[in-house]
């Protein structure tokens, strides 16, 4: 039986279970701490397929295919199907449900899909309206990059608070009596807009509905994080999670054990901060970006203070003080060239 504890928790008695789990990811994923704890990893992130949409329909199928296994039963057992993920329509969720043939409920819900599919799971499977459930979600870089930013063709640079959308699946086998990792209580949480504009920076928008939902579950529970092995967010980032840490050391309840799901398949802690500002340091951003800016690498870089910059004599540009380097790029370099050549002549003439 369910309990209304709060104003929005609700406390599951019969907890049901979640049996069975998979996890599918790319190329990044796998070159990522967390390869080990990946069912499959692909090195092609087409999946063999001929567009991105495509390719997440295969890993959703497949994260359920072993999701399944690992579960012991059939598809044809599955009573619902709650799925979603960032594409228009959810058609990687429905496609997959359309081969598979499966009852689909499509959710949408970005960085809470795979917690808002388990919520309802867990809650048919607690009402006794299902026996055997699948929670499921997917995302792939490629196709979100175009979907909500800006296509990869466009070879558009990207800025240091932007996220970097994991391609990968996951898929969770809730039963309502079983053994497993029980689904106790949940706490719904509620937009909350605090007027931030800047898309490449969305782990700052988020933040706010986060906090909000934990301080709303502690209250309700009586817990504290301490009572909990770990925390997970969905997608803040460094930036969102370091925001996070912030408000809510400010409310007195410090998130020491805190982790963010978009930061653990792919990198590491960030080294950006207590630097001259904060980003989110993937290794994205420290081999395709930082040389692209070699004063921003050296000032990131370098240990101690940061080093005396002087500027390009031609655009004005910050050099790193390398003691040979004049200008900061080769285009600058052959403009003071020509400029020289041009001065030089001009008073041979004269």
């Amino acid at each position: 039986m369910a309990v209304r504890i709060g104003s929005r928790t609700i406390q599951l008695n019969h907890a049901p279970s979640i049996v069975g789990f998979a996890a599918v990811g790319a190329k990044k994923e796998k070159e990522g701490p967390l390869a080990d704890y990946f069912d499959y990893l692909s090195e092609d992130s087409s999946f063999g397929e001929k567009t991105w949409e495509k390719a997440e329909t295969l890993m959703q199928k497949k994260a359920i295919e072993l999701a399944l296994q690992k579960g012991g039963i059939q598809k044809e057992q599955i009573d619902f199907l709650f799925a979603g993920d960032l594409l228009n329509q959810c058609i990687s969720s429905a496609y997959a449900s359309r081969e598979l043939q499966l009852p689909f409920f499509g959710l949408y819900g970005a960085c809470s899909t795979m917690a808002e599919a388990l919520c309802l799971a867990a809650f048919c499977a607690a009402a006794g309206y299902a026996h055997e459930i699948l929670a499921m979600s997917s995302s792939h870089f490629c196709a979100a990059e175009r979907q909500f930013r800006t296509p990869l063709e466009y070879g558009a640079k990207r800025t240091p608070t932007a996220q970097w959308t994991a391609t990968a699946a996951g898929a969770c086998l809730v039963r309502a009596h079983g053994t497993g990792v029980p689904v106790r209580s949940v706490t719904f949480g509620r937009v909350q807009d605090y007027a931030v504009h800047d898309i490449n920076n969305m782990g700052a928008a988020m933040m706010p509905a986060a906090a909000s939902t934990l301080l709303r579950y502690f209250a309700a529970t009586g817990v504290r994080p301490q009572d909990f092995d770990a925390i997970f967010t969905g997608d803040l980032g460094e930036v969102g999670s370091a925001l996070l840490h912030e408000q809510m050391a400010r409310e007195g309840l410090p998130l020491d054990n805190h982790r963010d799901c978009g930061c653990l398949p792919l990198d590491c802690e960030c080294y950006m901060f207590g630097k001259c500002w904060t980003g989110a340091y993937c290794r994205y951003f420290r081999e395709a970006v930082l040389p692209l800016d070699p004063a921003l690498e050296a000032a990131l870089l370098a240990e101690g203070p940061r080093p005396d910059f002087k500027a390009c004599p031609v655009c004005g540009r910050a050099v790193a003080p390398d003691g040979r380097q004049t200008y900061c790029s080769a285009a600058c370099a052959k403009a003071a060239h020509r400029r020289q050549q041009r001065e030089y002549m001009r008073k041979k003439r004269g």
